[in-house]
């Protein structure tokens, strides 16, 4: 009897030692870091993996990540310096570097998550309100980018958080907005195309004038000179005419008749209507292109007084 009673106190007891032990150990993964909490105070803070102890039943172990966190923010409409609303969708990384003084000011992820949109809103609000709208869609993103970030960083640092990166995922107008400031760019573009093709047309006409002025000048010149030359041509010719006739009449007659044949007897279906003894043709019935000599008739060769 003494020996069953041993036996459930023995084992009565073997229960509570592996009871004891349970609770005085515990594991900290890779992903975590680990708070000890005595009866409601914070003891201490493991950061490295592997197996702990702690004091049985009076201690309490929180697990807080200690790996990089997302932070989703939803969209927000910010009024930039030149009075345009945007449209700000921004997403922002974080880990918590303070496990302590991240218990003591906030608690939880949830908490945290929470707390972060709202510091992430003003800093997005107050960061692109000094900037105007196309330094925020085109030429500064990265460093407003990194103006948020370390605003954020150092609001959060209270927390014993740290802030890796905040993202600006798409940052453009209200839709209402979109299409009349489409409609606007398109007539400005629409504008400065329609003053450009007048400024080209000024341009091509003042060319073509002056292209114009500069090829009547060019063509009087030359006909000028043409004038000229056709004028010393006729000139000479006519001083070679005159040499030739006081040489020789006869030849420079048969020449001028000659090229008169040759000028007015083309074939392109002229037709002349002259008599055959006309002085036109004097050249055919006479080589010489005198008339021929009328013969004597035999009575009037013998009335002729004889010498």
């Amino acid at each position: 009897m003494r020996s069953g009673i041993t036996g459930i106190v023995s084992l009565i007891v073997l229960f509570f030692v592996v009871i004891v032990g349970y609770s005085s150990v515990f594991t900290v993964s890779q992903t975590e870091q680990v708070l000890v909490v005595r009866l409601g105070e914070p003891v201490r803070v493991v950061t490295e993996p592997g197996l702990n102890f702690k004091a049985p039943f009076i201690d309490t172990v929180i697990s807080i990540d200690k790996r990089i966190l997302d932070l989703e923010n939803p969209s927000q409409e910010v009024i930039a310096s030149d009075q345009k609303r945007l449209v700000v969708d921004a997403f922002a990384r974080y880990r918590i570097k303070n496990a302590l003084r991240f218990y003591q000011s906030i608690g939880s992820i949830q908490a945290a998550n929470i707390q972060l949109t709202t510091l992430l809103n003003a800093s997005l609000r107050r960061v692109l309100g000094e900037v105007t709208f196309i330094q925020v869609v085109r030429d500064e993103r990265e460093a407003l980018m990194a103006r948020i970030r370390d605003q954020l960083d150092k609001e959060a640092d209270g927390y014993g958080i740290e802030v890796v990166d905040v993202r600006i995922r798409r940052a453009d107008l209200p839709e209402q907005n979109s299409q009349a400031v489409y409609q606007r760019m398109q007539t400005e573009r629409q504008r400065e195309a329609a003053e450009f093709r007048a400024q080209g047309g000024q341009k091509a006409q003042e060319i073509r004038s002056r292209a114009d002025r500069e090829a009547t000048v060019i063509i009087a010149d030359a006909n000028s000179t043409a004038e000229q030359v056709r004028g010393a041509g006729d000139g000479e010719r006519n001083r070679l005419f005159a040499e030739a006739y006081g040489k020789d009449p006869d030849f420079f007659a048969f020449y001028r008749s000659m090229t008169a044949y040759e000028t007015g007897l083309r074939s392109n279906d002229t037709r002349f209507l002259l008599r055959p003894d006309s002085d036109f043709f004097k050249f055919f019935s006479n080589s010489s292109g005198k008339p021929p000599v009328a013969a004597t008739p035999p009575a009037a060769a013998a009335a002729a007084p004889k010498p």
